[in-house]
């Protein structure tokens, strides 16, 4: 996994004491969110901002959350039994004497816009709840984290919100009929089919239908042979795999890969998908044909979803042929996405494209070299004829 400049956690606030210092809008905004998460919020100011203001008369969005108005300075006492704790000061001193404090208590705190003075992070929130999406920057660019949010809110309907929750209401139910694995996963894969099928929510008696829907599944052999899907990777630029091979990476329970697949594609799969090396770069060890035949057939047979992941387009070198005919002879599905081939990759930088109409007459790739270490002797030999 690549490293992260902080660890995103989402944080069980219901009913819990948390600390908010300084009377200001920045203050009142911290304020507001943590109310939202149904927290006991302690306000401690002198004065209060008309924001903030306007906020504690409005009263929290949660119906847990409450605020409790403080407005004697805070102190070491402040932080008994606080899970978190917001400040918002003018001056490093009065930051630093917080954030110590705090540390010394053993509660996390986040000194609003000094990030010296934080533990944790606020980022910017998109709000599906029971879905939430939060997006950081690590503090570098506020305005891009921004600018993702808005992206972000374009693409997530309303509708999410109560799919999540019907989802939340199904949850128990799922588990009690179907054993986890392969059937869960189905059902759940159905499920967010359903949910990105349209823009609107789920409609009256679709709970009842998924039910019907697990029924089905648990009626089902749970022996069930998995599937085989070879995914063009492309030349090693994540932005050019397809929508299709990004599916099938996130619904892979085991991957296959050549040491030539880049590490940002791989970036992209499930994170509990296991990853195997079955592929040199040409210069180092590689694997059998006939055993990394073998392993996908085992694993197939084993009811896993498989994922061979090739560099470039899965079908331009001869031993997908031969993948194909090994696992089709032992009775295993095999699915291909294909991918962008590194010549086509290639010619997208050229400054001046290699085939243009009316002067180009024709385009040829070949291998390097042929079996004998020579290049190919049929290059160059056939005329083109102009066709009539």
């Amino acid at each position: 996994m690549a490293p992260l400049a902080k660890l995103p956690v989402f944080w069980a606030l219901e009913g819990k004491r948390v600390i908010v210092v300084g009377g200001s809008d920045a203050s009142a905004w911290k304020a507001e969110l943590l109310a939202a998460c149904g927290a006991e919020v302690h306000v401690h100011a002198d004065g209060l901002s008309g924001t903030f203001e306007t906020l504690i008369e409005r009263g929290a969005g949660h119906r847990h959350g409450c605020f409790v108005r403080h407005r004697e300075p805070w102190s070491l006492e402040s932080f008994s039994g606080a899970t978190l704790a917001v400040a918002d000061f003018d001056r490093d001193e009065e930051a630093r004497a917080f954030f110590e404090a705090a540390h010394m208590a053993g509660v996390p705190a986040n000194v609003i816009d000094k990030p010296d003075f934080c533990q944790f992070q606020f980022g910017s929130i998109v709000n599906r709840s029971p879905v939430v999406v939060a997006i950081s920057t690590d503090g570098a660019a506020p305005i891009l984290a921004q600018a993702i949010r808005r992206r972000i809110e374009a693409l997530l309907p309303a509708s999410l919100k109560n799919w999540a929750e019907l989802a939340r209401s199904l949850r128990e139910k799922i588990n009690e009929r179907l054993s986890p694995g392969p059937q869960r996963r189905a059902f759940w894969e159905h499920f967010v089919d359903r949910v990105f099928a349209g823009s609107g929510g789920p409609e009256e008696g679709t709970g009842r239908l998924l039910l019907n829907e697990a029924e089905r599944l648990r009626g089902q052999s749970s022996s069930q042979r998995g599937r085989v899907t070879l995914v063009g990777a492309g030349p090693g630029d994540a932005e050019l795999l397809t929508l299709k091979a990004m599916r099938a990476l996130q619904a892979a329970d085991v991957i296959l890969f050549d040491d030539l697949v880049s590490g940002e594609v791989l970036e992209l799969a499930r994170r509990e998908a296991r990853r195997i090396v079955v592929g040199g770069s040409g210069d180092g060890e590689t694997c059998r044909q006939e055993g990394v035949a073998e392993m996908m057939v085992a694993l197939a047979k084993a009811g896993k979803r498989v994922v061979r992941l090739k560099a470039g387009d899965p079908t331009t070198l001869g031993r997908a042929s031969k993948e194909i005919g090994q696992l089709e002879s032992r009775d295993i599905r095999v699915d291909i996405i294909p991918g962008i081939a590194a010549t086509g990759a290639m010619t997208a930088r050229f400054d001046d494209l290699p085939v243009l109409r009316g002067r180009t007459r024709s385009a040829r790739f070949a291998t390097g070299q042929s079996r004998r270490g020579r290049l190919p002797g049929a290059i160059g030999r056939r005329p083109i004829r102009r066709q009539p």
